[in-house]
């Protein structure tokens, strides 16, 4: 039993606890011999001499000034090493000070190897070297072992060659006892000139731009001013300048808004008011007849200088651009001019030029040429405007203003559905956020419901909790295409309503429920489940489904979502289910062939390229916006998009808005939209009640569904 006890080990706390004492002790010891070296008087008593004094001076007491001495005698300089490799040993050791360095995997006789390599090396080089260092030290500065070194390799080798073959010796051993690499080191320095001497040439190039800049600036004033001056030669016939429409007839909305309210706002089913969003300023300065006098000529000049003669006939400013209408002289081709664009531009000295090659019921061609001071179009103005008053449809959308000013206000159910495209900051979430705000500004929960999908989680989950929504804000991929198979189930049970009822779409279905309420009759569910007793049908919300990019969406689903978005689009119209799909990616993967056919209003802000104009718009011209909501919209049955500088809201406008909905009433989700049918993880089919499942569908299962409901038996 005895025998047992002791050869049992010791606990592992204990050994972890003796371990660290070790390396403390080895720690402690580092610092003592490093104060002793560095508090060395030659005149204490030492290794190497005696002598008496009253008071040693090195602060390690006697057994220090005798520990200096003697480590000084043997290696000279070269004794403080001997710190280094004690810490060294407390760093290879301790297992908890791994995280701070990197892992070295080296043998620790390598390590010994090269500390003494180290130490040799520096010796026989201080030896050889440092002469002028002998009187503080009791020998010579590298010691003994410097003496013997030294004088090894200055007889074999030279006093030079031993030199450089020392200094080799010492990277060696430190390089091994340290791990240090050299060509690392080298490269690293080498990268940090390299990048101070980059640097400095950058430097040096900007403060040249900026001076030639400023020359260019000159000499640009210059020509400026001459050509100014040929120009008012020439008496030619002033252009038409058409007044931009700067004030929006106001709605009676905002002018009853303006009275101050008696009472606190009472929640429960009121609109929001206007107050919510940001005044537009009022200080907005449209630009002079004189300045648009004098573009109209330099546009002919510039034109005439390639080779083009034109003539400009009349300009029309607006908020954002000013388009002056040209008529090219007989025999030029509009080919010509569409070749100049970006000609024009760099001689205009803008940003970017779009030409209008067919302007409706005019001969003419149109160039659109960015204003020096851009308005900011505000949604309160467009939302409070007679415009959007006038406009019945629950499912009114706000764009913006047109290139006139006037307010841009279209229905999304005669569309029936929008796709919206655009590069990042180009304004295409600030326009879906317009378009929100448009529909629940509008109407009410009661007739209009939103399901939003957001892959960014960004964008449109600020609106959850409004009273609006059909189910919490989709962020899941898996779930949307789980709301998107609820759609199509929704339409399919919405169409068998109104065929029941007699009726053609959602807006008759609503009004023959109501008109019969009205008359004290109301109709019966003609497919309840309890036909003894049928509830009476109530009026159905119009859905808008809004999905804030389509490409996640597209990647995780591709094949599925596109039939079934391409299914609510053929369908979907009549039952009140609508899309507005939006997407920073309008590739051919993304927006599909199948899509594209069955959507045909387009919405496109800025994009990157020609290519992707023309997959959205199906021409080219999207890429010459100018950013910041400038967007093209293609209505449907039209082949010439219409240019409409969008609505700016802000986040705190949106969260205003969301709060005032938020304390108005609480979301009434409806249970099962997120849910995959038959509980299959969204790998399925489309369910509902016209029982139809996924690709491989049963002919024969809407007819058993139909006997089970009247005969109440599985």
């Amino acid at each position: 039993m005895q025998e047992k006890t002791a050869s049992q080990p010791l606990p592992e706390k204990i050994v972890a606890l003796l371990q660290e004492a070790r390396w403390l002790a080895l720690g402690v010891l580092a610092l003592y011999l490093g104060l002793i070296l560095f508090g060395y008087s030659k005149a204490d008593p030492g290794w190497s001499h005696a002598a008496e004094v009253e008071r040693i001076a090195n602060p390690g007491g006697r057994f220090g000034a005798w520990m200096a001495d003697l480590l000084f005698y043997l290696f000279g300089l070269s004794a403080w090493w001997w710190v280094l490799f004690l810490l060294f040993l407390v760093v290879w050791g301790y297992r908890r000070l791994e995280g701070l360095f990197h892992a070295d995997r080296r043998p620790f006789f390598i390590a010994l190897t090269g500390f003494i390599l180290l130490l040799s090396a520096s010796s026989g080089l201080e030896a050889l070297r440092f002469h002028s260092l002998k009187k503080p030290l009791p020998f010579d500065p590298g010691g003994m072992l410097g003496l013997e070194v030294g004088r090894l390799f200055s007889q074999f080798f030279g006093h030079t060659g031993g030199t450089l073959l020392l200094l080799g010796l010492l990277a060696a051993g430190l390089s091994l006892f340290s791990g240090l690499s050299w060509l690392k080191l080298f490269e690293r320095l080498g990268a940090l000139l390299e990048g101070a001497w980059f640097g400095s040439i950058a430097l040096y190039q900007r403060w040249q731009d900026r001076r030639i800049g400023r020359e260019v600036a000159r000499s640009r004033e210059a020509e400026v001013e001459v050509e100014r001056k040929r120009i008012e030669e020439f008496h030619v016939e002033p252009i038409r300048i058409e007044p931009a429409e700067m004030a929006i007839p106001k709605s009676p909305r905002r002018e009853k808004e303006r009275q101050a309210p008696l009472f606190m706002d009472i929640p429960g089913g009121a609109l929001p008011p206007l107050h919510l969003l940001e005044e537009p300023a009022h200080d907005v300065e449209p630009p002079s007849a004189e300045t648009l006098e004098f573009t109209s000529r330099l546009i002919e000049r510039k034109l005439a200088d390639f080779g083009v003669q034109v003539k400009v006939l009349a300009a029309y400013p607006g908020p954002v651009i000013t388009r002056y209408e040209i008529e090219p002289a007989v025999g030029v081709k509009g080919a010509q001019i569409v070749n100049l664009v970006k000609d024009i531009a760099r001689a205009l000295s803008v940003v970017s030029v779009r030409l209008v090659e067919t302007i409706p019921g005019k001969s003419c061609m149109g160039l659109e040429l960015p204003n020096p001071k851009r308005q900011t179009v505000r949604l309160s103005e467009i939302l409070g405007s007679k415009a959007y008053h006038d406009m019945h449809s629950p499912l009114t959308l706000t764009l913006g203003k047109d290139i006139g000013g006037a307010p841009v206000v279209v229905d999304l159910a005669k569309m029936p559905h929008l796709m919206v495209a655009g590069t990042t900051g180009s304004g295409k979430s600030v326009g879906i956020n317009a378009m929100i705000l448009s529909l629940v500004y509008k109407s009410e929960p009661s007739d209009v419901r939103l399901i939003l999908v957001d892959p960014k989680m960004l964008e449109l989950s600020i609106y959850e909790g409004i009273p609006h929504l059909l189910a919490p804000v989709v962020t899941d991929m898996k779930h949307a295409a789980n709301a998107l198979q609820w759609c199509v189930a929704e339409m399919d049970r919405r169409y068998r309503l109104m065929s029941a009822l007699g009726v053609r779409n959602l807006a008759g279905y609503n009004g023959k429920l109501k008109e019969a309420v009205k008359a004290g009759a109301p109709i019966s569910n003609p497919f309840s489940l309890t036909p003894e007793s049928p509830e009476p049908l109530t009026t159905l919300p119009y859905v808008v489904v809004i999905i804030d990019e389509l490409a996640d969406l597209m990647m995780v689903a591709g094949k599925k979502v596109e039939e079934l978005i391409a299914r609510l689009a053929q369908k979907a119209r009549a039952a009140g289910i609508h899309l507005i799909l939006a997407t920073q990616r309008p590739s051919v993967d993304v927006i599909t062939g199948l899509i594209k056919a069955n959507i045909p209003t387009r919405i496109s802000f800025q994009v990157s390229s020609k290519i992707d104009s023309r997959t959205i718009l199906d021409q080219m011209g999207a890429e010459a916006l100018l950013g910041q909501g400038d967007m093209l919209y293609l209505a449907p049955g039209s082949g010439v998009p219409v240019r409409v500088h969008g609505a700016f809201v802000a986040d705190s406008e949106v969260h205003r808005v969301v709060d005032y909905l938020k304390k108005a009433g609480q979301p009434e989700y409806v249970e099962g939209i997120l849910d995959a049918p038959g509980g299959d993880d969204g790998e399925g089919g489309v369910g509902g009640e016209g029982g139809q499942g996924g690709d491989e569908a049963d002919p024969l299962y809407d007819q058993a569904v139909e006997v089970v409901l009247k005969t109440r038996r599985p």
